[in-house]
């Protein structure tokens, strides 16, 4: 059943997924940072945007208006299938529209600098594997 923005509920691997970069944390001028991809640690959820292919413009537009994120500046831009090589998933909502959760990061309420050491690690191979797209040359 296709939720409200039009997309499936079920996020296909093939689908392309933005992670809004807002900070210098997230990237510098040549590479994705692993911190674009940790978890809240309040949540254990990273939230993401459903990219659907757009071009670049509509990705600029659905961080500013859709997310509300005035700072964004890029995109690191990954298919689904690559989160779920690292034993991830997604949890889509479409609050805002194109809106998912992804799921599943490594949680240890007992030792919680083991579960955080296990985040930085899949967030690692993320971003090594990621696509950095800069709305424009001022953005970094």
């Amino acid at each position: 059943m296709p939720l409200p923005s039009g997309l499936p509920e079920k996020v296909g691997d093939e689908e392309p997924i933005s992670r809004f970069l807002t900070s210098s944390g997230h990237c510098n001028k040549s590479v994705i940072k692993p911190g674009a991809y940790l978890p809240n640690n309040k949540n254990g959820r990273l939230s993401v945007a459903r990219h659907a292919a757009d071009p670049v413009e509509e990705s600029q537009r659905i961080a500013k208006q859709d997310f509300g994120l005035e700072k964004a500046f890029g995109v690191a831009l990954l298919d689904a299938g690559e989160f779920r090589k690292e034993d991830l998933d997604f949890e889509a909502d479409d609050t805002p529209p194109r809106h998912a959760d992804v799921i599943g990061w490594p949680w240890a309420n007992d030792d919680p600098q083991f579960g955080k050491a296990a985040q930085k690690e899949k967030a690692a191979a993320l971003a090594q594997k990621a696509k950095r797209i800069i709305y424009s040359e001022n953005g970094l």
